[in-house]
């Protein structure tokens, strides 16, 4: 059995191919994405790190460690430019596409257990919000729940429009069967 080694942190150097093709991918994202989150990642050991990807796929939820530079000039254009200012220290980057609170939400509940892991900006549509922010945007409802509010907001009038032309019916109905009850006995 090989001797356990303590962790070292080893940096990669990237010829410039391999940045333009991580600003080109990462630019891509953004274009088409909603909200993005930033957090700090340094706490997280691999097995954390796993599970919160893990749980990123099954939100559908694009998860990246960037370099900041390479992040600035990849949201050139996009609706993040807004986030420049936060970009600082080691980051992990959260894009979601079709649902807002998707990222907020997944950080969120990660962050629950562990305190060292920190968000540090969001943003939704092109406003920045700071930290504090991250529970108002986990709260917002997902895209289902959203179309299940305005379908039900949109009946609410049709419904009591419905009830209150039948009423004058049900009425005349229930005091007939009244009426009925009481020559039967």
């Amino acid at each position: 059995m090989f001797p356990q080694l303590p962790y070292r942190r080893t940096v990669v150097a990237l010829n410039l191919e391999n940045k333009k093709a991580i600003v080109a991918e990462v630019s891509e994202v953004a274009s088409k994405a909603i909200t993005l989150v930033v957090a700090d990642y340094r706490t997280l050991d691999v097995p954390a790190m796993t599970e919160l990807r893990q749980k990123a796929r099954q939100n559908r939820v694009y998860l990246r460690v960037i370099r900041n530079t390479l992040a600035r000039k990849a949201f050139k254009g996009t609706s993040f430019e807004c986030m420049e200012a936060s970009l600082v220290g080691p980051l992990l980057y959260g894009f979601a596409e079709n649902e807002p609170s998707a990222v907020a939400r997944l950080f969120k509940d990660f962050g629950k257990n562990r305190e060292s892991f920190q968000v540090k900006a969001l943003s939704v549509a092109g406003q920045l919000y700071n930290a504090n922010q991250l529970n108002a945007v986990a709260s917002l409802p997902s895209r289902n729940e959203a179309y299940a509010q305005l379908a039900a907001t949109l009946l609410a009038p049709v419904t009591k429009l419905v009830r209150t032309l039948a009423e004058p019916h049900s009425s005349l109905v229930r005091a007939l069967e009244d009426y009925r009850k009481k020559k039967e006995s």
